[in-house]
Formats: structure tokens, C-alpha cells, sequence
């Protein structure tokens, strides 16, 4: 795990910000083997064999989570936006990520990374 991804998880302002952050990091690693992560444009991205495979990204009052190569998931519009490629939830106070959709999401969406 990068050091600076740490940093800046454990730095968000909002507690609740930083335990879903955590979390989000956790099911990343467990879904994605080999998985790098790094901060790229102030936000922490998890990448495989070099290319994007997810994004944290904590506003004011939630917590967007972001899957690359998404084309082709068929994905509950009430829930997930963006264009066919990149697909984002977006998770407030108070709502815990469903582990195992998410890691079931980035498994499909890495295979072929």
C-alpha cells in the first residue's frame, strides 16, 4: 500500500469520510490482484499493469467511487452514473459500500487489464 494514499485517506476531514474511504481501498485490494495505487490529480487511483481501474474521489458530502473500463456492466442507473467507460457511485454519511458488488464490478472491469 502507497504511503501517500494513506496519508491522504487519513487525513480527510469527516470521520465517516475516511472509514468509507478505507473500506473502498480494502475492497480494491482484495478484488484486484496486483493493483498499484497512487495520488494522481489529488485524489487516490488504483491502477492494474499499469492502467486505471478505480478512483476515490471525497467531496463535502459524499464519497464518489469511480470504475474504469466499465462498457458493457449492465449497472442500476439509480445508483451508478457516467459515460458507457467510466461508471461512479456516489456514497454519503451514513451508507456502507456493498463489498461485494464492487468487488464482483472490478473483477469484470480488470480482467482484461
Amino acid at each position: 500500500m502507497n504511503p501517500e494514499v494513506t496519508e491522504f485517506i487519513e487525513s480527510l476531514k469527516e470521520p465517516w469520510q475516511i472509514e468509507l474511504s478505507a473500506a473502498l481501498r480494502a475492497i480494491v485490494h482484495e478484488a484486484v490482484d496486483g493493483v498499484q495505487e497512487r495520488i494522481q490529480y489529488k485524489k487516490p487511483h488504483f491502477l492494474k499493469n499499469g492502467k486505471y481501474a478505480a478512483v476515490i474521489s471525497p467531496s463535502k458530502d459524499a464519497v464518489s467511487f469511480t470504475l474504469f473500463n466499465a462498457s458493457g456492466l449492465e449497472l442500476p442507473e439509480d445508483r451508478f452514473a457516467g459515460p458507457p467507460e467510466r461508471k461512479t457511485i456516489k456514497l454519503r454519511q451514513g451508507q456502507a459500500p456493498d463489498s461485494a458488488e464492487l468487488s464482483s464490478l472490478l473483477r469484470q472491469t480488470t480482467a482484461s487489464l
